[in-house]
């Protein structure tokens, strides 16, 4: 199995499409429970748990496809 990528809040923030200042105001803030790892002044986000997150986020409109 291959270890899970960390990914830095630039490559996070071009991975979700959201801007490198919106994921430290969600950070601080405690905006949306995207869970991190902070060690010293490093920010990195785990892939898996970053994947996992969006999956929660993920929405059904409930329509009928035909």
């Amino acid at each position: 199995m291959e270890p899970s990528k960390l990914m830095s809040p630039k490559e996070l923030s071009e991975y979700i499409g959201v801007k490198e200042s919106s994921l430290a105001v969600w950070r601080t803030n405690k905006t949306y429970p995207l869970p991190y790892i902070k060690v010293g002044g490093l920010i990195r986000y785990n892939k898996d748990a970053v994947d996992k997150w969006l999956e929660s986020r993920t929405k059904n409109t409930g329509g009928r496809h035909e």
